[in-house]
């Protein structure tokens, strides 16, 4: 298979599913929590070189207090309970985005392990949390105009490659951009997410809600991407050529 260097992938539908089957919606991100762990496993297994999971948007601050405290308890969780496997695997993990805005609590957990696994330089696992890709390019836009202020840049300086610089991913560098989106429970929209470093992405919406999707999902959704021809805006024809020259 032609292996995508970065996957982003929405994690969706975890309330839905579980109100299908007469449970509340916290019930859904329990279950929808366990299935992170598989995914990292085989996407570290099939190359992936970098992993995005949307986990908590900036439009999801407005959920319900009790929803959003199960939340905070599945992702202090997720970061204790795997450390030790992610350092094993020499897998690095980040969080992008607001993180300023999460408690104190939450930091004290996420901060040193974050920093533990920063020499890392394997699969590349990225948490959005608090990220909102109008936030991420606004911010951009405000460090970059602070550093014409300060003299380090001039407006002629911004480039396409400069801006990558004042992202949330730009401890990533060249794998910043992102080669497959999935979203899963079938919606067909991109909600606010990575909408720069996914301007040339490949989508796939999966009907599966994110409890549902397995391993052999992700597969899959790299088997449909790998016969997809990605030209850039180039003609199919000028495609072509250059992977007889390859």
């Amino acid at each position: 298979m032609k292996i995508p260097r970065h996957v982003a992938i929405i994690m969706d539908g975890n309330g839905r599913w579980a109100e299908r089957r007469g449970y509340p919606r916290v019930f859904g991100h329990i279950r929808g929590s366990t299935r992170v762990k598989p995914l990292v496993r085989e996407a570290d297994r099939l190359g992936i070189r970098a992993l995005t999971l949307y986990a908590f948007s900036t439009e999801n601050w407005l959920r319900p207090e009790g929803e959003l405290s199960v939340l905070w308890r599945l992702l202090k969780k997720y970061f204790v309970k795997e450390f030790q496997e992610l350092q094993k695997k020499n897998i690095r993990m980040r969080v992008i985005g607001e993180i300023e805005r999460l408690s104190p609590e939450i930091r004290s957990v996420i901060d040193p392990i974050q920093e533990r696994l920063s020499g890392n330089t394997g699969l590349q696992l990225n948490l959005a949390i608090s990220y909102g890709s109008r936030r991420d390019l606004s911010r951009a836009a405000k460090l970059f105009a602070q550093d014409c202020v300060d003299g380090k840049r001039r407006p002629e300086d911004m480039s396409e490659q400069l801006m990558r610089e004042y992202l949330w991913t730009a401890e990533l560098a060249e794998l910043s951009d992102v080669d497959l989106v999935i979203r899963t429970s079938g919606e067909v929209r991109v909600s606010n997410f990575l909408l720069w470093q996914s301007a040339y992405a490949e989508f796939i919406f999966s009907e599966l809600c994110w409890p549902d999707f397995k391993p052999e999902h992700l597969r899959a959704c790299i088997e449909e991407y790998s016969g997809r021809d990605r030209r850039f805006g180039q003609t199919a024809s000028q495609t072509s050529q250059a992977k007889e020259f390859q």
